[in-house]
C-alpha cells in the first residue's frame, strides 16, 4: 500500500498512542479491501455508539484512555439512550448505566453531541464532492446521492478509525468509477400529481431487493416535494438491500442525464421495470397484519424527522387526540428539537398527545411495550426492521393514515 508521511507518522506514534491505534486497524481493514492508499477525509459520522455489548464500550474506552480525539468534525449516530427524556427509556439496571457511558466515551474524543441518524439535515450536512467516512445506512445512501458527497458503507469501529486518523481507503464510492449505475430500474405510470411518500418508500424498497450490491439508476421517478422523500426512499433501500448510492435521473446531482449515470459504457448489467402496481405490492408487504386491526402505538421519524416534516404534521394534528391507549412517538434530533421549543409547534404537538423522542429511535431503544399489539409506521426502515427487532407486527401507512388510525384506534386507510 502506498503511504504518505502523514501516514507515517501516524503509525510511529507521532500524534499520539490511540491514533497507532487506529491507523492499525484502519490499514488492516484497507488491505482486506484491497485499496492501493488512503485519501483525506474532510468529516467522519460515527455508528457505534449504539450500545450492543461491552465489546462497543471497551473499544471506545481503549481510545479515550490513550487521549485519543477525532481529527475531523465528527457526528454520532443515535444511541441507546435518550439523553434529554431518559424517563421514556425502560431499560434499567448495568445495560441502562452501559449505554449512557458509552455515549458519554464518543463525546469524551471530541464527536459532537448530535445523536442522530440523519446528519445531513442538520448544519453537519457535508457538500458534493466532499471526501467523507460516514457510518448509518440511510446517512450514507442520502450523502452520496442526494448531496453527492463521497462515502463507502463504514460500520461499527472502522468508521471511528478513518475519524481519528483523518483517512479512509481510497476504493469504491470514493472513486469516479466505483460511483458509476450498474442495473436500471425503469419507472411508468407514476402521474407525478399522485405520487406522494409512499410511492418513494415503495420504488426504495423494490429498489433495495433487487440492487444487491449494485449501483442502482432509477428512470422516471417522479419529481419529490421535498429531500425528505428521497430520504424515505434510500434509507429502505439501504435496508432491503446494501444500496449506499442510488442515481435518479434528472434528480440527483450526478444523474443530470441517463448517460451521465452510467458512465463511458452507458450500458446497464440488467434493467427492472416497476409500475405502480408493483409499488402497492411492495408496501402491502411492509404491512403484517391486515386493515382494520386494532394498535396500540404510531411511530414516525425513522430516519429522524426534519423540521420540513414537523412543519407537515403540526397542522396534521389540530384538534387530533389520539384513541385511548394509543401513543404515538416522533423521532427526531436535538438541532430540530430545539427549533420545534424555539417555536409555537413543540407546544402544539404535546397538545396533541404526540411524544417526541431524541437521541435514538424506538425500533432500537426500549421505549414502545413490544408485548402489547400492532404498531403503525410511515417508515418504510422501521416496519422492515421492527419485526425482528422488537417482535412486533406492524402497520405501514402514510403520515396522514397514521394520524387517522391513532385516532381510530385501528388500521385505517384513506384510500388514496
Amino acid at each position: 500500500m502506498e503511504l504518505t508521511d502523514f501516514d507515517r507518522q501516524l503509525m510511529a506514534g507521532e500524534h499520539g498512542p490511540a491514533a497507532v491505534f487506529a491507523m492499525d486497524v484502519l490499514l488492516s481493514f484497507a488491505e482486506a479491501v484491497r485499496a492501493p492508499r488512503l485519501l483525506d477525509i474532510t468529516r467522519a459520522h460515527i455508528d457505534g455508539c449504539l450500545y450492543h455489548g461491552q465489546v462497543s464500550l471497551d473499544f471506545v474506552n481503549r481510545l479515550v484512555e490513550r487521549g485519543g480525539r477525532v481529527r475531523v468534525p465528527t457526528t454520532l449516530n443515535v444511541g441507546a439512550m435518550d439523553l434529554l427524556h431518559p424517563t421514556l427509556v425502560r431499560t434499567t439496571g448495568p445495560e441502562r448505566e452501559a449505554a449512557q457511558k458509552l455515549m458519554q466515551a464518543h463525546l469524551a474524543l471530541g464527536c459532537e453531541s448530535s445523536f442522530t441518524c440523519a446528519p445531513y439535515q442538520t448544519r453537519f450536512r457535508p457538500h458534493f464532492g466532499e471526501q467523507i467516512a460516514w457510518g448509518e445506512s440511510n446517512a450514507i445512501v442520502f450523502a452520496n446521492s442526494v448531496i453527492g458527497a463521497r462515502t463507502n458503507r463504514y460500520g461499527d469501529f472502522i468508521d471511528l478509525c478513518c475519524a481519528m486518523t483523518g483517512r479512509a481507503p481510497a476504493v469504491g464510492l470514493h472513486l469516479d468509477e466505483g460511483r458509476r449505475g450498474q442495473v436500471l430500474f425503469r419507472l411508468s405510470g407514476f402521474p407525478e400529481s399522485q405520487a406522494n411518500d409512499a410511492t418513494f418508500v415503495g420504488v426504495g424498497y423494490l429498489v433495495g431487493e433487487r440492487s444487491g450490491l449494485r449501483v442502482p439508476v432509477i428512470e422516471g421517478l417522479p419529481h419529490p416535494h421535498s429531500e425528505d422523500q428521497l430520504k424515505a426512499l434510500g434509507a429502505v433501500a439501504a435496508s432491503t438491500g446494501s444500496v449506499a448510492l442510488f442515481h435518479a435521473v434528472g434528480i440527483t446531482p450526478e444523474a443530470p442525464i441517463l448517460q451521465d449515470a452510467f458512465g463511458p459504457s452507458g450500458i446497464p448489467q440488467e434493467t427492472f421495470d416497476i409500475h405502480p402496481k408493483d409499488v402497492e405490492d411492495a408496501l402491502r408487504r411492509l404491512s403484517t397484519v391486515r386493515d382494520g386491526t386494532p394498535i396500540f402505538a404510531v411511530s414516525l421519524g425513522t430516519p429522524h424527522f426534519s423540521i420540513e416534516e414537523f412543519r407537515s404534521l403540526v397542522p396534521l394534528v389540530a384538534g387530533f387526540r389520539p384513541a385511548e391507549d394509543v401513543q404515538v412517538y416522533v423521532n427526531t434530533n436535538r438541532e430540530t428539537y430545539a427549533a420545534l421549543e424555539a417555536s409555537e409547534m413543540l407546544a402544539q404537538i404535546h397538545k396533541a398527545g404526540l411524544v417526541v423522542v431524541t437521541d435514538t429511535c424506538t425500533y432500537v431503544t426500549a421505549i414502545i411495550r413490544p408485548d402489547k399489539g400492532v404498531i403503525m409506521t410511515n417508515s418504510g426502515k422501521w416496519a422492515h426492521y421492527a419485526p425482528a427487532n422488537l417482535g412486533v407486527d406492524v402497520a405501514f401507512g402514510t403520515l396522514e393514515e397514521c394520524l387517522l388510525s391513532a385516532a381510530a384506534g385501528r388500521v385505517v386507510r384513506t384510500g388514496k
